[in-house]
């Protein structure tokens, strides 16, 4: 592993813009991990070609890093800049490979690999919880943000009718609401599906109490059968399949 070779066959080294190539190179140091010891040694003509080289010292952990990434066993961040160069490749209409000494050590198929399966957009009736932190819009259709509780947090951009968010706006800040209504789904180049939109329909304020809480309610009741459950905290939560503060 004196010399690596990082292949992109759609540019020149006179064609490659320079930010584009400064982007390749950020990502192979991520894909090769330790990257005090890992040098760019200049950039050959033909097709694009990087090549650069590995301190004696850390090879071996450079190898072992490949050839998990080979065996389906990589590292996260390894996993991830593999799938960001390959993603970069396929947008430059390029195929790239990663050599040791004319082996090839990784292919990156880019513009070869199958196209996913357009799936078209689609809706789906549902719900989300949270906090309602944002209303506004001059339209009847109002935009509504709903972040979600937890540490994540994270908001979803809905839309209302102005009867509907002038009930909601109460509650602006205020504890967790459920909404009801229709999500407009789409699937993304990765496989992975995302939300464009959610209509809401209908709402409700949530019991913001902790579960011990509610647990301690629901054994107050007669006949309710909650004190003969062994772990309520469990069951209830199981139940809820939901943020262990909202009820």
């Amino acid at each position: 592993m004196d010399e690596l070779r990082f292949k992109i066959d759609a540019f020149q080294p006179d064609t490659i813009p320079m930010a584009r190539l400064a982007e390749y190179m950020a990502e192979l140091a991520a894909l090769l991990g330790n990257k005090d010891s890992v040098h760019f040694v200049r950039l050959d003509a033909g097709s694009v070609e990087m090549v650069h080289r590995v301190d004696p010292v850390d090879r071996p952990k450079v190898e072992a890093r490949l050839g998990a990434l080979r065996a389906g066993d990589g590292a996260t961040d390894a996993v991830r800049a593999f799938r960001c160069l390959d993603d970069m490749l396929a947008n430059d209409n390029a195929v790239g490979t990663l050599a040791d000494a004319g082996a090839v050590l990784i292919d990156f198929p880019g513009r070869t690999r199958p196209k996913p399966v357009d799936y078209g957009a689609f809706n789906e009736q549902g719900s989300l919880d949270g906090v309602l932190v944002k209303i506004g819009g001059l339209a009847d259709i109002v935009p509504v943000h709903l972040q979600e509780v937890g540490e994540a947090g994270q908001v979803h951009i809905c839309q209302a009718r102005r009867d509907l968010v002038r009930e909601m706006a109460p509650h602006i800040f205020g504890g967790p609401l459920r909404v009801q209504g229709t999500g407009r789904w789409r699937r993304e180049p990765n496989g992975a599906w995302k939300m464009a939109h959610f209509t809401i329909a209908a709402f409700e304020v949530l019991d913001d109490a902790p579960l011990v809480d509610v647990v301690k309610r629901l054994r107050d009741v007669p006949g309710s059968g909650w004190r003969a459950v062994e772990h309520p905290l469990t069951t209830l939560a199981d139940l809820r399949g939901k943020d262990e503060r909202l009820h």
